[in-house]
């Protein structure tokens, strides 16, 4: 598996939350020592309410990726507990992936839809629909309905609204926002809990991270980009971080490379952003064959410091 490279901590840095607990579940409160002028997560650009331990203007914001902490969906580790107790005890990475792997063939009976309810009205190619279909059509089109899926998954879960699926999805209610909301309802129907599955996926990645890079806390990714208009730059970023420092609000998903080299044969500039680690949904090592890029990496959105560069 690649190493992650870490970012040393800002000893200055305030917490996040008061509560001595490993998952943060504090109220949503100001952002700590942000510089003046800088600005928090828009209210256009996240839910009210989400599925997970922290609220969308935290961890959407620029806090967060300063200062990160973990992320859990709701419910997750309770409902599956007795799978990560078995992965504790399994200390080669590769067998806990096969592990994980049974565990969602016989936990969602991927191999017997009938037994989840599919019935011939259903349709056959729905019984294929799985997480691992929706991570493959993802890398396949990330506009196409597995697409839609799963942006509607993060939007759910972390309160994160999409801002791109295809065209712009800043107008909700528009024509476009209906396309999106039309796929992702036809990329739901027939299934057997598919959004249950990626929040197995999600859950069973920061175990994981955590169970291999104990200490770390971010990771160095990159994105070819041909038109940085096509980002929404939020703002400039403060004057010691130099021209090419932008803040900009990513779509709630998104891939990047761990590989500079090859982000660059997406666009004539490149996107460097430091990920912190609870943000990461899957990458390409964590489960054998699962994406064919090697180094893939998909991120869950918000607003970020980035560097520019040009090829």
């Amino acid at each position: 598996m690649t190493r992650l490279s870490a970012i040393p901590e800002d000893s200055g840095t305030a917490p996040l939350c008061d509560i001595d607990t490993p998952v943060c579940s504090g109220s949503d409160k100001a952002a700590p020592n942000l510089p003046p002028g800088l600005p928090g997560l828009p209210v256009a650009a996240r839910l009210p309410i989400n599925r997970c331990n922290l609220p969308a203007a935290i961890l959407g914001g620029l806090t967060f990726q300063r200062a990160p902490t973990a992320l859990a969906i709701d419910g997750v580790a309770a409902l599956h507990r007795p799978l990560f107790e078995l992965l504790d005890e399994i200390d080669e990475a590769a067998e806990r992936a096969q592990r994980f792997v049974g565990y969602m063939e016989a936990h969602f009976r991927l191999s017997h839809p009938e037994d989840a309810g599919l019935t011939p009205a259903t349709g056959k190619s729905r019984a294929r629909a799985s997480y691992l279909r929706v991570v493959r059509g993802w890398a396949f089109d990330p506009d196409g309905r597995e697409a839609a899926v799963l942006k509607g998954w993060v939007e759910s879960r972390f309160g994160l609204m999409p801002r791109h699926h295809g065209e712009s999805l800043r107008e909700p209610g528009s024509a476009a926002w209906q396309r999106y909301v039309e796929m992702r309802a036809a990329g739901l129907y027939g299934t057997n809990a598919l959004e249950a599955q990626l929040d197995l996926l999600y859950a069973y990645c920061q175990y994981e991270l955590a169970r291999q890079f104990p200490t770390r806390t971010h990771i160095r990714l990159y994105r070819g980009v041909n038109r940085l208009s096509d980002h929404e730059i939020v703002a400039a970023d403060d004057v010691h971080s130099g021209p090419e420092a932008k803040v900009v609000l990513l779509n709630n998903i998104s891939s990047f490379s761990r590989s500079r080299e090859r982000a660059g044969e997406f666009g004539d500039s490149i996107l460097g952003v430091d990920v912190p680690l609870p943000k990461l949904a899957f990458y390409s090592q964590l489960l054998p064959g699962m994406l064919k890029a090697e180094d893939e990496y998909v991120v869950i959105g918000g607003l970020y410091r980035v560097r520019l560069a040009t090829l």
